[in-house]
């Protein structure tokens, strides 16, 4: 590796619980953007080109995940259910849960800001990652770590989730915290009249906490909700 942060990936390492023989692919996958800005003469490349591999990879083994477990799940049900554990929100608290952004690499902006606090940095380092140990290993070892990782999110995604109401759970919490009710907005409305998708965004005052769609506006503000408490938790 070229960097002081090498021997500190170790602990990574150790948190990902699979051993690289090309460490150097560990390395790349932390690579943000904003840090190749700032050594263009390094010859180092980002992690987006993996974070692409890496998304592929994930989205095909949750698929395998589900499908196997849930043999009576329709498509429709299928594909709700991979949305709520692909998406940024659910990556960021798996990338926390391993204390991703320690060491994800950025230009000083983004450090000042708290870059590697940021749920989409998090995302796509973890992705990219996840396309490391795939290039590293073979599917084989990123289906054994996807598998690890996820195996509990998937439980608690399914357990009594048609029974619960995200609204009132975040309409609770945000009263209790901040002492006023969110608020929610529709942000889109797609596709034909008969198959209608609609996209809503939650706010706390003027800022969006949570993103959701759905076949119908309630479906898709109780879909924000949920998005917004998997961030809120996950701070």
């Amino acid at each position: 590796m070229k960097d002081n942060k090498s021997s500190e990936l170790k602990v990574l390492i150790k948190g990902i619980n699979y051993k690289f023989n090309d460490s150097d692919l560990l390395y790349n996958a932390l690579v943000h953007r904003s840090y190749i800005n700032e050594k263009k003469a390094s010859g180092l490349k980002s992690n987006e080109r993996m974070e692409f591999l890496g998304d592929s990879i994930l989205s095909a083994v949750i698929s395998h995940l589900i499908i196997t477990r849930f043999p009576d799940m329709d498509e429709g049900e299928l594909s709700k259910l991979r949305a709520k554990l692909v998406n940024e929100a659910t990556l960021s608290f798996a990338a926390k849960k391993i204390n991703l952004g320690k060491y994800i690499l950025l230009g000083r902006g983004e450090e000042i800001t708290c870059g590697m606090e940021k749920p989409s940095i998090l995302a796509d380092a973890y992705e990219a990652v996840i396309a490391a140990i795939y290039l590293d290993g073979g599917f084989d070892s990123a289906f054994k770590f996807i598998s690890k990782q996820f195996e509990s999110l998937i439980d608690e995604f399914t357990k009594s989730d048609a029974s619960r109401d995200y609204k009132t759970e975040l309409q609770e919490y945000i009263q209790y915290r901040y002492k006023i009710t969110p608020r929610y907005y529709l942000f889109k409305e797609s596709g034909p009249e008969h198959s209608k998708v609609f996209e809503v965004n939650v706010f706390i005052k003027d800022k969006a906490i949570g993103r959701g769609t759905g076949s119908s506006k309630k479906d898709a503000e109780q879909n924000a909700a949920r998005d917004a408490l998997i961030k809120i938790k996950s701070e």
